[in-house]
């Protein structure tokens, strides 16, 4: 009976400790005058932070969700990150590793280390199995070597997976993702077409923007599906 009323203590002191979105935005709002609720949402749905949920629904906030969510504004605002970037860096953090500060992507081009196919599995703690079916399913190409996108797509896949989301169901994502390509190529069509470097670069210059961009408001439009699913 002790232990049960110790345990019920320990839960109401940890509710007691939870913030709320409101809570959130006035601990962070003078840092950050843009931050809106809707901002806060949508860097959920960006896997920047996971707030418990009440009984009823509502979004509770721990302290090391503030200190995620400041770290990760302070790298897009200073930094000029994309969200993307960010969380595999909070995730590296949150693991326990020391990865270093990332910097804004200079080129679509992805460059750094290159991993072997045992090394991939180790550096995104994957089953073989689902590197597999990966490859099975064209999400990633079999290859000598991969880089860190690869690395981050396939921890993307094993957290999925431990929700019940298994390769199969990304299937939609890229080939949705090719078609934002398709997209992006044909607003620089009239920059490609000319063929100089200069051109060249240019297109380089715009083509991440784009995708950031169009990330965007795919993001918004699935929050504003979540919101109808979820109450606040």
């Amino acid at each position: 009976m002790a232990a049960a009323a110790a345990r019920r203590g320990s839960a109401a002191q940890k509710s007691a400790s939870l913030l709320s979105i409101g809570q959130v935005l006035s601990k962070l709002s003078a840092e950050f005058p843009a931050l809106t609720s809707s901002k806060l949402r949508f860097l959920e749905v960006q896997g920047i932070v996971t707030p418990e949920r009440t009984a009823s629904g509502y979004r509770k906030f721990a302290s090391t969700d503030v200190g995620r969510l400041r770290l990760a504004l302070t790298l897009q605002r200073d930094h000029y990150l994309p969200l993307s970037v960010i969380r595999e860096y909070l995730d590296d953090v949150d693991a326990g590793r020391e990865p270093e500060l990332p910097q804004a992507p200079q080129s679509i081009h992805p460059t750094g280390r290159a991993y072997s196919r045992a090394d991939l599995l180790a550096a995104a703690e994957a089953p073989a199995q689902l590197l597999n079916d990966a490859f099975s399913l064209g999400l990633i190409a079999p290859a000598e070597t991969y880089d860190s996108q690869h690395v981050a797509l396939l921890r993307a896949l094993v957290a999925l997976e431990r929700h019940g989301i298994d390769p199969r169901h990304i299937r939609s994502l890229k080939q949705g993702a090719e078609r934002e390509v398709t997209l992006i190529e044909t607003s620089l069509t009239h920059v490609l077409r000319r063929g100089d470097a200069r051109s060249r670069a240019r297109a380089h210059e715009i083509a991440p923007r784009l995708a950031d961009r169009l990330e965007e408001v795919r993001g918004i439009f699935v929050q504003q599906a979540l919101t109808k699913m979820l109450p606040d």
